[in-house]
């Protein structure tokens, strides 16, 4: 039988790589590729050979004959990805043809080896290190302002998605590696300069995400009880800058505000049966904490329909099986069954399984836990006294809540010596090259924006050490005056 890939699918195309038959789509040599919202298995052209398997760093492939429960519609959901693409031939449009094996990067013989600073240890930044350590002779130092390695995949992928989790472990043996040197609890602006770790490396290769969130603009969005959903995340994630305390959660009624991959992660942890969360990641307070509420309603506000909805298909598919857990769309709109009853988009077509029901708003939850989608609606304004008490849409709703929680997307943050496009919320830049900055580089959502998953940020590291070793091998790469040991003792000297 042949193999499918499920919801853990990081996109960072190694199973690509090892198939011997070309059956995995799109690949990095795709225009599609970094589109969509997984990549697919071809199961007229898997001959369950299994090496993807071994290859993919989330344990996201398994055999089809081995799906259960909620991930036996992924056989499908591989199957229609290539039922508008056609069969492969030798050449096709569509499909890959295998590249030679990639040799080491051409540096020069002659010079010492490199020294590149990378700032930000989470997957953007440990896949350049990856592609340097692998590919050249490159010393590499690996600087981060918190006191453990992994950014996002630490502190912001779900504590219930071990598999998603897994792919740190791609990493470890990189911190480990002869040729590395990590610095750990050392923020650049505030302990360190640009201009330290230039006097001290041939580059420095900034791969710090998005590190604010965007705001909504609308009154009262300043009131406590209003908070972004990256706080939340940290929270239950233990995030060393969020305190245990940081977190008031009400009884009753919680609002979200955006339908993303990341709001739908905070409505199924607020929602989850405590004792089902015991054996994941979670912060152990925040379990304590959400064990004390047992009865909860999540609602999810989208401005758009169901078929414009941001989450992936595979984060609503956890929804709709998350056990003791009701999924209810408020059927106040009837453009939303409209939407849901054509066949022309999955995402709509993916909610024909899901109850719809006409809310009275007016009176409290219903006893137990669900989460409501509520789509054609934004927040407006949040009203109350000292907190917040309550949000009101731009439909005329008067939503009663404690907590409001905004999930609208991030935003980058300027790095102190660097140019920066405030509109873009990026550092400007030229295939990784910041303008205007000799030997300094970008890699991740602070060179590209907030898109993509964790797999994206592979071929963007890949492009980005492309143009500095295409810089160190045309001697546009300064010999720093400073020693990486001198280094090492003014981080110590600063931290």
């Amino acid at each position: 039988m042949p193999y499918a890939i499920t919801q853990t699918c990081c996109a960072d195309a190694s199973c690509v790589s090892v198939c011997p038959v070309n059956c995995i789509h799109p690949t990095p040599q795709e225009r599609a590729f970094g589109s969509t919202e997984m990549l697919y298995v071809d199961p007229n052209t898997c001959i369950s050979c299994g090496a993807c398997t071994d290859a993919c760093p989330a344990d996201a492939i398994h055999p089809i004959e081995t799906l259960t429960g909620p991930l036996q519609q992924y056989a499908a959901i591989n199957a229609a990805y290539f039922d508008d693409i056609p069969a492969a031939t030798d050449p096709a449009p569509n499909f890959h043809l295998w590249d030679q094996p990639e040799p080491p990067r051409p540096l020069p013989s002659t010079r010492i080896p490199l020294r590149v600073a990378i700032v930000g240890t989470g997957p953007a930044g440990m896949y350049a290190a990856e592609d340097l350590l692998l590919h050249t002779d490159a010393e590499v130092t690996l600087i981060d302002r918190l006191p453990s390695p992994g950014g996002l995949l630490r502190y912001g992928v779900a504590p219930d998605h071990l598999a998603t989790r897994k792919v740190a472990e791609r990493f470890t043996r990189f911190h480990d590696h002869p040729r590395t040197r990590t610095v750990l609890g050392v923020e650049i602006g505030r302990d360190l300069t640009h201009e330290d770790l230039l006097s001290h490396h041939n580059a420095v290769i900034y791969a710090v995400g998005s590190a604010t969130d965007r705001q909504l603009g609308i009154p009262g969005e300043d009131l406590p009880g209003s908070i972004p959903a990256r706080r939340l995340v940290s929270w239950y994630n233990g995030h060393p800058e969020v305190t245990p305390d940081a977190i008031h959660l009400p009884t009753g009624r919680v609002v979200i505000a955006g339908t993303g991959n990341v709001a739908l992660d905070v409505a199924r942890i607020l929602t989850t049966e405590p004792a089902a969360l015991r054996d994941t990641e979670i912060a152990p307070r925040a379990l304590s904490a959400l064990a004390n509420h047992e009865d909860r309603e999540v609602v999810l506000l989208a401005r758009r329909g169901p078929g414009e909805a941001s989450y992936s298909l595979s984060e609503l598919f956890e929804l709709q099986h998350l056990a003791g857990v009701d999924l209810v769309v408020d059927d106040h709109d009837p453009r939303i069954r409209a939407a849901v009853a054509s066949a022309a988009n999955a995402k709509a077509a993916a909610l024909r399984d899901v109850a719809f029901e006409t809310i009275d708003w007016d009176t409290d939850p219903k006893p137990g836990r669900r989460i409501v989608l509520r789509f054609y609606t934004s927040a407006a304004e949040l009203t109350g006294d000292s907190r917040v008490q309550a949000v009101r849409t731009t439909d005329g709703l008067e939503l009663a809540t404690e907590l409001f929680i905004r999930s609208v997307g991030y935003r980058g943050a300027a790095i102190p010596g660097l140019p920066f496009d405030e509109e873009a919320g990026t550092v400007p830049n030229d295939a990784g090259r910041v303008t205007d900055r000799p030997g300094t580089y970008v890699v991740g959502w602070i060179k590209r924006g907030p898109t993509g998953g964790i797999g994206t940020n592979r071929s963007c590291a890949k492009q980005t050490v492309d143009a500095l070793v295409a810089d160190a091998t045309a001697g546009h790469l300064a010999p720093p005056p400073g020693s990486r040991r001198k280094f090492l003792r003014l981080a110590k000297r600063r931290r």
